[in-house]
């Protein structure tokens, strides 16, 4: 933890795809720091928290800000990473707070925006420290798993680790075997590992807002933009985005490839795909992420919830947490 920065306020804009996160912190950008008069910092700075708008190769599909956006702060970490590079959450956090003390130092405030939940939960909670696992146990495990199936492997997971299990679904194999293995390595549960480390003083005083309109409907209103949302990259131009991609990059398995849009769009270049397909398909995967991003969300209770037009409302909490 970098102790001189600790309690320093970080904005997050978190909430589902298509959700207007990037217009609400742009409005708040053009009006926080003039509104309050702030003298501890200079400008605000976007800080990506989007898994898949890291990719320099897709900025059109993964929905980046574009260069009109970018002209009203500083943005950082949109667009920094290869297609073939596999970023994961702990790799995200240390990048972001990278990001986020250099704004500090530079009295800049740091606003992350973007709806990869789990990103954000690594850097705010930090990982649980579990000892490395033997391989022969990991290896015991998977193969029990070839032989039983996870839903036989979830049912010994709620004898070792029910609270684990409560979160997983039987068919969520990678995660019951890692329940599994981390028990019989260590005889303590991973939820146990996990509640330790949430349990440890934040490392940042942050503030939660998430832009989506109320729930349960959350997901019927976002349906139509989803669509607008999918026939405006490709009049940007999302295919020749995807074309110029795959020849940097002909490697459907490389990570980049895996985000909604870009993964249809590579199916559609190899004709695998009619572009009507291509278009239902990612509608299809774009509303089932949406779904499971309203999921995650609704669960954090830390999240003070905002329509994309009540900025007001959005605006006078900010001012109230900097100068609080």
């Amino acid at each position: 933890m970098n102790s001189i920065f600790q309690k320093k306020p970080l904005l997050i804009f978190c909430g589902p795809t298509g959700s207007g996160k990037t217009a609400s912190s742009l409005y708040l950008v053009e009006h926080l720091l003039k509104t309050t008069n702030n003298q501890e910092y200079n400008s605000c700075v976007i800080i990506n928290s989007d898994s898949r708008q890291l990719y320099k190769d897709f900025p059109i599909i993964t929905a980046q800000p574009d260069h009109e956006e970018q002209k009203h702060c500083l943005h950082k970490l949109f667009g920094v990473i290869e297609t073939k590079e596999k970023v994961t959450a702990t790799t995200y956090s240390e990048l972001a707070k990278k990001e986020i003390y250099e704004c500090y130092a530079n009295k800049q405030l740091p606003i992350l925006v973007g709806g990869t939940g789990l990103y954000l939960k690594v850097l705010l909670e930090g990982i649980a420290h579990i000892p490395e696992i033997p391989e022969e146990i990991s290896q015991y495990w998977r193969e029990r798993c070839c032989l039983e199936g996870s839903v036989a492997l979830h049912k010994k997971l709620e004898e070792v680790d029910g609270v684990l299990a409560k979160r997983l679904h039987p068919n969520d194999q990678q995660r019951i075997v890692r329940g599994l293995e981390v028990y019989t390595a260590t005889q303590k549960a991973l939820s146990e590992w996990q509640a330790e480390q949430k349990n440890s003083e934040p490392e940042f005083n942050f503030l939660k807002i998430g832009i989506g309109d109320s729930f349960p409907n959350s997901l019927s209103l976002l349906e139509p933009r989803l669509k607008l949302r999918i026939d405006r990259m490709l009049e940007l131009g999302a295919i020749e985005e995807a074309q110029k991609a795959k020849a940097k990059c002909n490697d459907y398995k490389a990570s980049g490839w895996s985000g909604i849009g870009c993964s249809e769009l590579y199916q559609y270049l190899n004709n695998e795909l009619t572009i009507e397909e291509c278009k239902q398909l990612w509608y299809k995967n774009t509303r089932a992420y949406a779904k499971r991003q309203l999921t995650w969300f609704k669960a954090d209770k830390e999240i003070h919830w905002f329509k994309p037009d009540d900025m007001e409302s959005v605006l006078a909490l900010a001012i109230k947490f900097i100068t609080c």
